[in-house]
């Protein structure tokens, strides 16, 4: 995924706020590609969600 898909499917959140998260260890686990573009799996994406669903 994207970073946009990502900001989409999360409902509208800012860029700097999902950067903001990973600064702090809290955003779903990333790589980067050659290009410097972030890309998540979607698996990880869902099992990151899951994990605030938890914790709520």
């Amino acid at each position: 995924m994207t970073v946009p898909q990502i900001l989409d499917e999360l409902g509208g959140v800012s860029r700097r706020t999902f950067y903001r998260w990973r600064e702090l260890g809290q955003g779903p686990v990333a790589f980067k590609l050659p290009n410097g573009e972030l890309r998540v799996w979607r698996s990880d994406f869902l099992t990151w969600l899951r994990q605030l669903e938890t914790a709520a």
